[in-house]
């Protein structure tokens, strides 16, 4: 049934609330009375209607149509946002996330009413255990960096338990997400960086210096923020447990590894996956999320309350009785839709159709690699994962163009810039994650204009330092948009 604004009247007479439909609905006239009085006081109650529009449907669309295409997003268009995943989720996720069913859950449900919810989050979890080949999971962090908390806090508390008090340091190699530290340093340890080799993986001498009876264990993100797999992950990580440590790993760029490989297999102890990034959920915006943990038997002990458990009946329960466990971090479970939408995504897609996932964004970034760096520097040269890092340091040498700038003027094109100034080992980042999701043509217009920007850069530099000319707001003050944030106009 569909209704027009202007076919309904909001009617309100002191503390009373009628909703009334016009007479051509007939059939469907309704009306319905709420008494407010009770609870809410009588000055806070509207005395006059409301002012609003008798608009028509088609004008209500039109409306929020242009108000959505003066924002980028991927139903928009190429969205190549590197380390963040920004591919684009199936709409069956969507239309399922919103079955009432599942959006009308309450978190304080009598256990035996949400079976069905419970029964979702247990499937899933055991799914994320597959395929990551951890042995325990928590779904309820609600975000990648809440997820790597939680990781480290369970850390903190393994070596409390072991009577280890003094490894206070946590080992993070200078490619890491810019998160990684602020979570070591909330959870009470001292970061220290470990430098990575001119190939951009790991520095092993280095990594060998600073072991110590005073570190916990490494935090390393792979493949890495340079999109680069740590080729000698299995030896670092033998080298941090003989040094008696413990490995985490970021999971923020699983969307590599989907199906091909498992960090559990790695040597890995714990780690945490963006549900928002890699298993379908639209990105970006502040929200929602969910950042679930995934660990060894050796911490899981220590997971947060509650677990769900699956008992011999075949029903679900919520256990709190984990006597080891570091507690709560979140009022109640976690975002169930995120995870509503990621169980339909691993079903849909099964383990063949995740390992093409990642197949294809591996490819696409290989392709995209391979072409750019005819006409921008690679720093690092050889295959990529999902994502690569070029630099534009020689156009701001020789042309005084930033990479901020080129950035600005792919907006005038139609396209969203990569991430750019990141990670900071790289003057001039230019990080591109092409994704599995976008196709040949879009790729190679993307290359195309990304070509014609760099000879504009060298022929008409002036022209790429003011751009954007084609955006409904033209280039801000920078330091200014940062100190007085508006993301309303």
């Amino acid at each position: 049934m569909t209704l027009f604004i202007k076919d309904i009247k909001f009617v309100m007479i002191k503390n009373r609330v009628s909703l009334i439909f016009d007479e051509h609905h007939e059939g469907l006239r309704t009306e319905k009375e709420y008494d407010y009085g009770s609870f809410i006081p009588q000055e806070y109650l509207r005395a006059t209607p409301l002012d609003l529009p008798m608009v028509s449907e088609g004008e209500v669309a039109r409306h929020f149509v242009n108000i959505s295409i003066k924002n980028h997003h991927v139903d928009k268009g190429f969205y190549p946002l590197g380390s963040c995943t920004m591919k684009y989720n199936p709409k069956l996720n969507e239309s399922v996330a919103y079955f009432s069913g599942f959006k009308d859950v309450h978190p304080l449900q009598p256990v035996e009413t949400v079976q069905g919810t419970l029964g979702l989050m247990f499937e899933l979890g055991e799914s994320l255990k597959e395929l990551t080949g951890m042995d325990a999971v928590s779904l309820q962090p609600a975000a990648g960096a809440h997820g790597e908390l939680t990781a480290m806090i369970m850390i903190r508390k393994f070596f409390d338990r072991k009577g280890e008090k003094d490894r206070k340091i946590i080992l993070i190699p200078d490619s890491a997400h810019g998160t990684n530290p602020a979570s070591v340093t909330l959870a009470g340890f001292k970061a220290v960086t470990i430098p990575s080799l001119k190939n951009g993986e790991i520095d092993i001498e280095h990594l060998k210096k600073v072991l110590s009876p005073d570190v916990a264990g490494l935090m390393v993100t792979n493949p890495n923020t340079l999109g680069i797999f740590e080729s000698e992950i299995m030896r670092i990580n033998e080298l941090v447990h003989r040094a008696g440590g413990l490995v985490y790993m970021d999971g923020a760029n699983m969307n590599a590894l989907l199906g091909i490989v498992k960090p559990g297999d790695l040597g890995f102890d714990i780690m945490h996956l963006n549900l928002h990034k890699t298993f379908s959920t639209p990105h970006g915006g502040g929200g929602p999320g969910s950042g679930p943990v995934l660990c060894k038997n050796n911490l899981k002990d220590f997971l947060p309350v509650p677990i769900i458990t699956k008992q011999q009946d075949g029903s679900y329960s919520l256990n709190f009785d984990a006597k080891e466990t570091i507690g709560k971090m979140l009022s109640f479970y976690g975002n169930f839709l995120v995870m509503v939408r990621a169980y339909a995504y691993i079903l849909r897609l099964g383990i063949k159709g995740l390992k093409r996932v990642s197949r294809g964004a591996i490819i696409s970034a290989n392709y995209l690699k391979t072409k750019i760096s005819k006409f921008l520097r690679i720093p690092f040269s050889g295959l990529c994962m999902h994502e690569f890092v070029a630099s534009g340091k020689e156009l701001k040498k020789e042309y005084g163009v930033r990479t901020l700038d080129i950035a600005k003027r792919l907006l005038d094109y139609g396209f969203h810039a990569p991430t750019i100034y990141f990670p900071l080992i790289v003057s001039e980042a230019f990080m591109v994650e092409p994704t599995e999701t976008e196709s040949l043509n879009t790729l190679n217009r993307f290359i195309e204009t990304l070509k014609t920007i760099i000879e504009e850069a060298k022929t008409d530099p002036d022209k790429i330092k003011e751009s954007p000319f084609n955006t409904p707001i033209r280039r801000l003050d920078e330091v200014m948009a940062v100190k007085l944030l508006d993301v309303r106009s």
